[in-house]
């Protein structure tokens, strides 16, 4: 196995759909591209993959046909806007928990192997508590949350966040307070969030950023752009530029898990003890 460049791994969730979670991710893999970061964009909601739709971007394979054989995952990266690069996933199709343990190694293998560099690797999951999100969370080295202000998202960001920490040992979580109206909603958005975490669950919360509702947003959405580049000058493009620049500076754990291999080895053995859990 080649010796890679570490590579911060930031897994961006929510309890639930409907928050922005994919524009939380590429907004702010675009604002760490533009400082000088080489970023890579996993599509991890791998039965109901987006990313490629929203930017408006063709694409010929994915990561299905990686795990087939059929190609190296260099071969299917496409270049999105900034310069950041994508990894597209299937739409329709099963999930990676269900992959063979052959196809778990062809996983492994295609990331270790990558001839292409990244310095940050942002993993946008699905909504929700299932399998592959608390995988791919439990695997990351930063959780950002998403959440807006609805009940729902409270509810259902506290539903993730007790299954991590209670069950996967995920103690610490970035969030983002997303489409609110004014700063002070933000604030309050988060501490509510931070009210029933701090009298349940034994967690530390930050807030990572409060990104404004920007009708700019529902514009670019529209023609298939990111905000930050469509209306750089935006209220909401400012936050994620701050965002981002806030990311780049999460330090990088110093041991094995700042490979990107280690990250995708531990998805993949958390992927096995479930697999085995649900066989006993």
């Amino acid at each position: 196995m080649m010796k890679r460049n570490q590579v911060k791994v930031i897994a961006v969730t929510g309890g639930k759909g409907g928050v922005g979670k994919t524009n939380v991710s590429l907004n702010m893999a675009v604002a760490m591209a533009n400082q000088g970061k080489r970023v890579l964009v996993l599509d991890a909601d791998l039965g109901l993959a987006n990313v490629d739709v929203v930017l408006g971007l063709r694409v010929e394979k994915n990561l299905s046909h990686v795990l087939a054989g059929e190609c190296d995952l260099d071969d299917i990266l496409v270049k999105g806007p900034g310069g950041i690069q994508i990894v597209p996933a299937t739409s329709g199709t099963r999930s990676m928990v269900e992959l063979s343990p052959q196809e778990h190694a062809g996983l492994i293998r295609a990331f270790s192997t990558m001839r292409t560099e990244f310095d940050v690797l942002i993993v946008d999951t699905a909504a929700g508590i299932g399998n592959m999100v608390l995988s791919f969370a439990r695997a990351a080295q930063d959780v950002v949350v998403v959440v807006c202000d609805e009940p729902t998202s409270i509810t259902d960001a506290y539903a993730l966040i007790k299954v991590l920490s209670r069950e996967h040992g995920v103690f610490r979580f970035k969030v983002v307070a997303n489409m609110v109206r004014t700063m002070r909603e933000g604030q309050i958005l988060y501490n509510k969030l931070t009210k029933v975490t701090d009298r349940f669950l034994d967690v530390a919360l930050e807030l990572a950023a409060i990104i404004p509702f920007d009708e700019n947003l529902r514009k670019a959405v529209r023609k298939q752009q990111l905000l930050v580049e469509a209306a750089p000058r935006s209220p909401a493009s400012l936050a994620f530029k701050a965002l981002g620049a806030r990311a780049g500076n999460w330090p990088i754990p110093t041991q094995a898990g700042g490979h990107l291999e280690f990250f995708i080895e531990q998805l993949v053995s958390q992927q096995d003890t479930v697999r085995n859990a649900a066989n006993e």
